[in-house]
Order: structure tokens, then C-alpha cells, then sequence
């Protein structure tokens, strides 16, 4: 079942083409494009080594041509570029983004059940986190508040009796949860 938690659905833009080879969360259909030596590529997986691994991710918008870069790194004073999104893939994103997600993936064949997210608890203490969620404005500043005119946070859970989120509180949400859905 699809939970909001929030007034309605929020829905991401549709990507120029209407998804129709671009808008992947992966490499799988073109759009974004990886730079040399990153240190992920989207769609793959974080290891934690040794319990719980911070990592830090930063999406911005490059003022001088206007594609949309991710950074990574394991602490926010050394972040490397991962790649962007052209400015071309999007139709409504010129200036700013007015939706942006956060949080866990799982994925398995029809049919099957879905796997464990985090650690396959309960969201709580030892769960997955994401902290420090903040929004960046024009000139690189982040702030917790949402920007004039905008909702703030909108949780989705896809299937709430195998994995949940907590309340956002302080800049930070976590999320788990044993798996176990075949729908």
C-alpha cells in the first residue's frame, strides 16, 4: 500500500522526453552524465563498513551553464563530483528545483519478496539516517526552513507493513524495515 503522509502526492517533473529514455535512477537510460574516477555511480550500493557509514551528498545547480551536479564524499569539507543532470533533461527546472527525495531503495523480481532495508529493523536508533537535510539557495547557504511558497517535507512510503520512516525532526529523518512485501 502507498502511504503519503503529507496533504496529496507530490510529484517529481517528467523529464523532457516524458521518461521515454531518460529518468533513470541508475546508468541504465542516458541523462546523467558521470565524470572520470567518481567515487559512486547512481543505482549502485553504499557499503557500511565496520556499523554505520556518514556519507555526505550535495545536488546543486551550476550557475554558469545550469546542469545539475552531484557531489559525494564521507564528510562535507571533501566532496567530489559524481556528474550532473543536463539542463536539458528538464522542462520546469531552470531556476530552481521545488522537489527533491531522500531515502532507501529495495528492489526484487515479481513475484518474490522484497528484501530487508538497512538493517531490517524498525526505523529507531540503529536504522538508517539521512541528517542534515537542507535546502541550498542561489548563493550555496543551506537552511532547514522551507523556501517561500513551498510545502516543506512530504514522506512516501510504499509499503508501510515492511518498511517505515520516522518523524523528520532536527534536519533528520531514518528509515528501515524487514521487507518480506510480494506485491
Amino acid at each position: 500500500m502507498n502511504r503519503y503522509r503529507c496533504s496529496s502526492p507530490v510529484w517529481v517533473e517528467e523529464p523532457a522526453d516524458g521518461f521515454k529514455s531518460t529518468g533513470c535512477n541508475n546508468l541504465l537510460c542516458k541523462g546523467f552524465v558521470p565524470v572520470n574516477y567518481a567515487p559512486i555511480t547512481p543505482g549502485g550500493t553504499i557499503e557500511a563498513t565496520g556499523g554505520q557509514t556518514k556519507v555526505t551528498i550535495k545536488i546543486f545547480k551550476s550557475k554558469h551553464v545550469g546542469h545539475w551536479w552531484l557531489h559525494f564524499g564521507y564528510d562535507i569539507q571533501n566532496l567530489s563530483p559524481v556528474g550532473y543532470w543536463p539542463k536539458s533533461l528538464f522542462n520546469k527546472m531552470a531556476d530552481h528545483a521545488n522537489l527533491i527525495t531522500w531515502g532507501g531503495f529495495t528492489r526484487s523480481s515479481a513475484g518474490d519478496a522484497s528484501p530487508a532495508m538497512s538493517n531490517g529493523q524498525w526505523p529507531g536508533e540503529t536504522s538508517a539516517f539521512v541528517r542534515d537535510v537542507k535546502s541550498v539557495n542561489s548563493y550555496g547557504q543551506g537552511y532547514s526552513e522551507p523556501a517561500p511558497g513551498h510545502k516543506g517535507l512530504c514522506a512516501y512510503i510504499s509499503h508501510d507493513k515492511c518498511y517505515g520512516l520516522s518523524p523528520f525532526i532536527n534536519d533528520m529523518f531514518s528509515y528501515r524495515g524487514p521487507g518480506g512485501c510480494t506485491e
